[in-house]
């Protein structure tokens, strides 16, 4: 039979203990061996027999287990419970803990400070360098605009004629006609507006695709880009530069079309098109601009990239780029293309014409919108329609092998350039 007693302490101790009697015929032998073996080794009337190392603190409060014996007949296990900590050993290391707690938290709450100083000083100058550098990207993109459109202006002249005018000729009469009728500078003409036009959307479109690439990396906590994020940031980067850059590209058509060059140059045409149709006729065609940059965009720098990324992670790849690690600085501008001269030039060609090939019909249909007057304005669609109903099918792709035959040293050239000025202006990854 077991009982419990409980006994009064004084108001001045902490500790309440009680006690559990087990009658040696019910007691079991296992706990009869262990108490034996504690007795014989202590000189003790009550030998503490076992201990739970069990100590749940609330506030001040600390719990201990313990059992013992008195007597032969019987076996006693007590339980204290310790509110105040009266006992010394409690009270010291309740005291000692709560200083090394104390101070933890004081160093945290100075790390935590210091911490939050030095985020300061970082913001502000990750702030003012990340300005000088979106600045250098920008007229990275904008330097290789200004260079790959001079050296086509005479390609993107007789796309123009095909796609504005209509013209029926073959590429060999076209090309003498304007010799004969304008002279060499004829095949540059209205390249001054075009680099107005491109190079601000050259330099929005690189400097967009960047971010949004290496922002979706971070984002989804992908180690380097997938396809997906690049197909997505080229699209998102062509419609960011579409629309900023559309009046510009708007005021240029104007200028090459039958009559545009009565109106005076940029400035003239602007001030026609304000007048008589509003400002927002600076924007026709922009629903077809968008639905063509956004898969062209995805186009150019997703296979860009994804050719530049399969030929690193080759065995040739890999051993360039270990070859530009060990000879750093050492290296010039050109040798520290990743891909080399060569390749850079044929990958950029490779992505412009997949991308001009997917998306032409598109920018026909924009020239097309881009021409008409606000008294027959037709929607995308209806214009679409019209242009298949008077020439066929083959009238979206008018003009698409001299626009192929620009684009290919054209888009080969502007990638040349970008990557080599972001070496020579040293632009950081964004």
């Amino acid at each position: 039979m077991s009982h419990l007693i409980k006994q009064n302490n004084k108001p001045s101790d902490s500790f309440f203990p009680g006690g559990l009697f087990l009658d040696t015929t019910t007691r079991p032998t296992s706990f009869i061996t262990l108490i034996q073996s504690s007795s014989s080794s202590s000189n003790s009337a009550t030998v503490s027999c076992f201990s739970w190392g069990i100590r749940k603190r609330v506030g001040t409060e600390f719990l201990r287990l313990e059992g013992g014996i008195n007597g032969g007949s019987c076996f006693f296990s007590s339980l204290s419970l310790s509110i105040n900590g009266t006992n010394a050993d409690h009270s010291h290391r309740y005291t000692r803990e709560s200083n090394e707690v104390s101070d933890q938290h004081q160093k945290k709450v100075e790390q935590d400070v210091y911490q939050e100083k030095e985020e300061e000083k970082e913001s502000i100058r990750v702030n003012g360098s990340g300005a000088v550098n979106m600045t250098k990207h920008l007229w990275a993109g904008a330097f290789s605009a200004m260079v790959s459109r001079t050296f086509v202006a005479p390609l993107e002249r007789l796309k123009l004629e095909y796609i504005v005018r209509g013209e029926q000729k073959n590429l060999v009469e076209l090309i003498q006609t304007i010799a004969v009728s304008q002279g060499l500078k004829g095949f540059w003409k209205g390249n001054f507006v075009n680099i107005l036009r491109t190079a601000p959307f050259k330099a929005i479109n690189f400097y967009a695709y960047d971010t949004y690439k290496n922002k979706l990396v971070r984002m989804l906590g992908n180690e380097e880009s997938t396809n997906f994020e690049r197909f997505v940031a080229g699209a998102a980067a062509g419609i960011t530069a579409t629309l900023l850059c559309l009046p510009m590209d708007t005021i240029r058509t104007v200028m090459v079309a039958p009559g545009g060059e009565a109106l005076g140059g940029v400035i003239g045409v602007f001030r026609h098109m304000i007048k008589t149709e509003g400002f927002f006729s600076l924007y026709k065609g922009l629903v077809p601009s968008i639905i063509s940059m956004a898969p062209s965009g995805a186009v150019y720098y997703g296979v860009y990239d994804i050719l530049k990324s399969a030929y690193l992670h080759s065995p040739e790849g890999m051993k360039r780029i270990q070859y530009m690690k060990e000879e750093g600085q050492e290296l010039n501008a050109l040798e520290q293309l990743e891909l080399g001269t060569v390749r850079t030039l044929l990958y950029g060609a490779i992505a412009g014409c997949c991308a001009e090939a997917a998306t032409y019909p598109f920018e026909v249909v924009r020239r097309q919108l881009q021409l008409q007057v606000q008294a027959t304005r037709l929607n995308a669609l209806a214009t679409c329609v019209k242009i298949v109903e008077q020439g066929g099918v083959p009238a979206l792709y008018a003009g698409l092998t001299p626009s192929l035959l620009q684009v290919l040293p054209s888009a080969a050239i502007s990638y040349f350039v970008y990557e080599f000025m972001k070496i020579v202006l040293k632009v950081e990854s964004t």
